[in-house]
């Protein structure tokens, strides 16, 4: 398996002087095992998809630091809080970053915030989550001159064929699994109808129309009927408030025209907070966010008090499940027990660390290594934790050695 080595001796002579949830690819609904799929995908690396010439292995890069691009809170705060977590135990070895809520009209934005972080020649590896339409572009512009600089980037808003052979490692919720265990999950709530809300642009991406295929399909083999509802694109003219303010009139809407034994699913991180609230005040069902996690919206639609509890997974379980047992939801709302973007901040962190202190022997892909991080940082967040990772496989059923999908288990609150 070719893997693009590092060649720090070059970094060290460059000279800088910069200024200081995709595209459209058929969707793929599968994604094979990797103990099954190494050798597809080795035989499938090109120089195209991000190999560099191999050099000796390289020495540990000494002094660095490593930057986390995340967007801003009000889409979302946990990509924020785990950056700030990650500073408070690394300190100035880590700097931090946020890119526009507007991203897809402020492109430039988002390109010149990636270009000042890599400026400072002691950055060496850039951390992005989510990794919004721009990250491509962002990364061209910075390898100009920075051809080293290493780039891990968690849930891509860019098609597998855009991303892919920009990044180093890529790190993604199996949105297409996601397809396939929802609505089983979902009947076992008592689900007889799904509310699948989302806009244009999120379904001109790859694994979201995947996920959406496979929900289709295993909707109909629970008995579920899927209905597909249009809402505002939250970077849209009305912004994230307008659609929030639709979800909160749509929910009793729809409850009203289905019953409460609806399951409701939004494509879009904004969405959730009042998705969730409605779910709670109307008596339906919730399986699982766009983005898993026991974090993600609950504490805001809730009213949870995380003061001093940010990342603390216990705690958020048991406020989570007195929720549910004040509103009489038992076995109605579930979630994954590990937070996976900000997993993929730790983890990205934690593994590029290890990559820049000589660990790898100058190999920015050693998946051993990678598989073992992830594993030992969801265990942080939850003790017990099991993690699987496959190979994003493409249309063709050719496997993407860099791409990983990552699936953990439901917990359902009684």
């Amino acid at each position: 398996m070719k893997k693009r080595l590092l060649s720090l001796s070059l970094a060290a002579a460059m000279v800088l002087s910069m200024a200081g949830c995709r595209g459209a690819e058929p969707a793929a609904t599968t994604a094979a095992p990797a103990a099954e799929t190494t050798t597809a995908a080795a035989a499938d690396t090109t120089a195209a998809e991000g190999d560099s010439a191999e050099t000796e292995a390289a020495e540990p890069a000494g002094n660095f630091k490593i930057g986390i691009i995340t967007g801003t809170a009000s889409q979302g705060d946990e990509e924020i809080t785990q950056a700030n977590k990650m500073k408070e135990k690394y300190g100035d070895m880590i700097v931090t970053s946020t890119y526009p809520d507007n991203f897809t009209t402020e492109t430039e934005t988002v390109i010149s915030n990636t270009v000042a972080m890599a400026s400072d020649p002691d950055v060496k590896a850039i951390i992005w989550c989510q990794a919004i339409p721009g990250t491509a572009a962002a990364i061209d512009k910075v390898r100009e001159t920075r051809p080293d600089m290493i780039f891990i980037v968690g849930t891509p808003g860019e098609d597998p064929g855009v991303i892919n052979p920009k990044a180093d490692i890529v790190l993604q919720v199996d949105e297409p699994g996601c397809g396939i265990v929802i609505p089983p999950q979902a009947k076992k709530q008592g689900a007889k109808t799904m509310i699948h809300y989302s806009f244009p642009r999120h379904m001109s991406y790859a694994l979201i129309v995947a996920r959406h295929e496979n929900l289709k399909k295993y909707c109909a083999e629970n008995d579920i009927e899927l209905v597909d509802v249009t809402a505002p694109d939250p970077t849209g003219d009305s912004g994230i408030t307008g659609a929030q303010q639709f979800i909160l009139e749509d929910v009793p809407r729809q409850i009203e025209k289905y019953g409460k034994d609806t399951v409701f699913f939004t494509t879009n991180c904004g969405m959730q907070e009042p998705l969730i609230r409605s779910v709670f005040e109307n008596g339906a069902i919730y399986s699982l966010q766009c983005c898993p996690s026991p974090f993600h919206a609950f504490p805001a639609a809730l009213n949870i008090d995380m003061a001093g509890h940010e990342a603390d997974v216990d705690y958020m379980m048991e406020q989570l499940q007195a929720k549910v047992t004040e509103a009489g939801m038992g076995g109605r709302v579930s979630t994954w027990g590990v937070p996976c973007n900000m997993l993929f901040i730790s983890a990205g962190v934690e593994y590029a660390k290890k990559v820049l202190e000589g660990e790898t022997n100058g190999e920015v892909l050693n998946e051993e290594l990678l598989r073992s991080t992830i594993q030992e940082c969801a265990e942080q967040f939850t003790p017990g934790a099991k993690m699987t990772l496959d190979y994003y496989v493409d249309d063709n059923g050719t496997a993407k050695e860099n791409h990983f999908l990552v699936m953990s288990d439901f917990v359902t609150f009684e």
